[in-house]
């Protein structure tokens, strides 16, 4: 399914005369809005082929109605996303789930929706079937030195599927770890996974990047191999200039200052890029700013502060990327709001009074700080988000025209009541 133009145009001409009206009046209060509208047209969060279809628990999954069951309608609903908010242009493989049987096909089905190819995603936290060997007791850290050669030379085939596709990234997360006292030496289970890794490096493209991710518990609750952003970081660092640290925003302990993370990641040029959702507890994979949007906000300020402060493009310089488990809700639904959301809090950063804020740190006027974040975090950016997807050629309301058009009822009708996505 496609949606056509005329029938964005047509829902955008029913809600222009009051979109024009809050825009002109934050214009008044504001001032000139050009660089932001650049900005935020600029900006783009890639969508994973897994977050397509309903996700699950350990304790079940229900499938929803016309999930997308290849690869080819993962990239048609991305395309219908991307079509609806202007914010979506990437899409981001997860290897083995979506194999491109015909690259060269799928790169230009991808194109011919606006789209383009993200990072690309290893797995070695599953067996897949006809797998020699287990990951049960790891992968890259794993005693048995088969079992890791298995595991880099799985990496190594999905930075040639990437790279036939135009991918830029690997993103590596292990669910290497132990459960138990004494059931590893951490010293040198660490080090096998440095040196798994190296092997991984050395298969990089020279304009490829390698993401490290970590996470501070599950699968295993007591020990997990790269579980912070230290250990993210130290490998990083051991590894070489093509290596960063990736930020879940899930994969901390509650309550964690993950803003002060970023801002010092950045600092070292060691940030890569993010995975965003939100969570009550930790890693709960729900959409993101749906619990604590003034944290993804807090987030984005420090990003906005430290990308300006080393010269980076904010568009093209860090990975952005969603990962959400959509348990409950319509999919589609689910990563339109995870996207507003978003772009809600980088332009929210974006209003931010640098120069201002800058004073009130040096006069120690932490009353002043703080009314400086919270005036910008306060001000409503519905409109100036909808005004970039007006400049996109996108929807003023995305959900709503979602909703408008009935997409999932289409889509059910089209691929059955049945299907069901491939991934979690």
């Amino acid at each position: 399914m496609r949606i056509e133009k005329e029938s964005i145009e047509r829902h955008n001409e029913q809600h222009l005369a009051k979109h024009r009206r809050h825009v002109d009046f934050l214009s008044q209060e504001i001032g000139s809005l050009d660089a932001l509208f650049d900005k935020l047209v600029q900006f783009q969060v890639a969508v994973p082929s897994w977050a397509l279809g309903t996700g699950g628990t350990r304790f079940g999954r229900f499938s929803g109605r016309g999930e997308p069951g290849t690869l080819e309608q993962k990239i048609a609903d991305v395309g219908l996303l991307h079509a609806l908010n202007g914010s979506s242009g990437a899409i981001s493989l997860h290897i083995p789930w979506d194999i491109p049987e015909q690259p060269t096909k799928i790169k230009e089905l991808a194109s011919s929706y606006g789209l383009r190819f993200d990072a690309v995603n290893s797995n070695t936290f599953q067996d897949q079937p006809g797998q020699a060997l287990s990951y049960k007791f790891g992968s890259l850290h794993h005693v048995d030195a088969a079992v890791r050669e298995q595991a880099v030379a799985h990496n190594l085939e999905v930075i040639k599927q990437g790279d036939a596709l135009g991918s830029k990234a690997l993103t590596v997360w292990l669910a290497d770890g132990s459960s138990f006292p004494g059931q590893l030496n951490f010293r040198e289970a660490f080090e096998r996974t440095l040196d798994s890794l190296q092997a991984i490096y050395a298969g990089l493209p020279s304009d490829w990047k390698l993401f490290v991710e970590y996470k501070a518990f599950e699968p295993h609750f007591y020990s997990m191999t790269i579980a912070d952003w230290g250990q993210s970081l130290l490998l990083a660092n051991k590894l070489g200039p093509q290596a960063f640290s990736l930020v879940d925003l899930g994969h901390h302990h509650p309550n964690a200052n993950i803003e002060q993370i970023v801002a010092l990641l950045l600092m070292e040029g060691k940030l890569g890029g993010f995975h965003f959702n939100d969570s009550k507890y930790a890693d709960d994979d729900l959409t993101a700013g749906a619990i604590k949007p003034y944290q993804l906000f807090l987030i984005f300020n420090e990003l906005v502060e430290g990308m300006d402060a080393r010269g980076l493009d904010h568009a093209t310089d860090l990975g952005w990327m969603i990962d959400a488990s959509h348990n409950l809700k319509d999919p589609l639904a689910d990563l339109l709001q995870s996207v507003e959301a978003i772009m809600i809090a980088y332009a929210q950063a974006l209003l931010v009074d640098r120069q201002a804020l800058r004073a009130a740190q040096a006069a120690h006027d932490v009353v002043r700080a703080q009314e400086i974040l919270q005036a910008a975090y306060r001000t409503d950016v519905r409109p100036l988000v909808a005004e970039a997807r007006l400049r996109s050629g996108a929807a003023l309301n995305p959900i709503g025209l979602y909703d408008e058009l009935a997409v999932r009822e289409a889509l059910t009708k089209e691929r059955g009541e049945h299907t069901v996505a491939t991934g979690l």
